[in-house]
């Protein structure tokens, strides 16, 4: 059975990419690894991620295309904020039969594809917090609740769209037309507020064809959470710890990746692993949650 996994990037994404793809081979060299270009602005990070980390442009480009396409007509002219994010709809037609997907806004603390383990014995699988904090935002709207379109316990099984991991084949070509068809045809559904694309639609999917849904932070071994903007994560060993317990990753979710910004020099220090960090790098604001600190109390001692 082959196993591996899928990300989506273009150039502008570029040191983000590269900070993921650092953590991801520092604990596996061998595992499969698939570039699904964002737009056609990618041809500067697809050569660096062939060339340093074995990293496979989706294999076939023609079918990406008309798969994409076929998505757009479906909903129509404006339908999405950002419709290239659909793209990643074309993993379930792949050439990996168990696939990990990635958000380049993510790096890792494990030998990550080991995740995937739970896949033999269920069809979707993902962990995170989302069903527990932000609930139903930026998913599904109150109208999905009102009109019982999904069960309670169904709902329970919302999920954010940076890191899953699934099936090939789930449902085929035809059966993914259909459902997005009844997608399209009630957009008062989905919770587009905050630009969101692909999460909403991916939730969609995966609460229509599967009942063997598993997310990790739900089982008795007690799942850390995976938020940057979670400040109570301490690090040890460029690894990120909530309490005694290791983080299996950290997603930066709507948080900022700059100077200054939350666990910035854990990201430096995946983003420049193996080469030398740029001089201009250091000269930033104070780092991290103390950054901030530093930083509000400038501002009011300034006011």
């Amino acid at each position: 059975m082959t196993r591996g996994m899928y990300i989506v990037a273009n150039d502008k994404v570029y040191d983000n990419s590269v900070a993921l793809l650092n953590s991801i081979r520092l604990y596996d060299q061998n595992v499969p690894i698939y570039l699904i270009p964002y737009d056609e602005n990618s041809q500067k990070v697809a050569e660096v991620l062939k060339e340093r980390y074995r990293v496979e442009l989706f294999p076939d480009l023609d079918f990406l295309h008309k798969l994409t396409g076929n998505v757009l007509e479906i909903f129509g002219e404006g339908f999405f904020a950002r419709p290239n994010n659909l793209r990643k709809l074309v993993q379930w037609f792949g050439p990996l039969e168990q696939f990990l997907y990635i958000d380049t806004d993510i790096v890792v603390f494990s030998p990550i594809i080991e995740t995937l383990n739970y896949l033999d014995e269920y069809e979707f699988i993902c962990c995170d917090f989302h069903f527990k904090g932000r609930k139903l935002a930026d998913i599904f709207s109150p109208v999905v609740v009102e009109k019982s379109v999904f069960t309670a316990a169904e709902l329970e099984d919302v999920f954010n769209g940076g890191f899953w991991g699934s099936r090939r084949d789930l449902f085929s070509e035809a059966e993914l037309y259909e459902l997005l068809k009844e997608a399209a045809a009630h957009r008062e559904y989905f919770d587009f507020t905050r630009k969101t694309t692909c999460q909403p639609i991916l939730n969609w999917l995966i609460l229509k064809s599967t009942t063997k849904r598993l997310n990790l932070v739900k089982l008795p071994h007690k799942e850390p959470g995976s938020w940057a903007g979670s400040p109570q994560f301490q690090e040890k060993d460029h690894i990120l710890y909530d309490g005694e317990t290791p983080l299996r990753y950290l997603h930066w979710a709507g948080q900022a990746m700059k100077p200054g910004g939350p666990y910035r020099d854990l990201w430096e220090y995946y983003r420049y692993l193996g080469e030398e960090k740029p001089v201009t790098v250091d000269k930033v604001e104070p780092q991290g949650w103390q950054g901030f600190k530093q930083i509000k109390n400038r501002l009011l001692k300034n006011r």
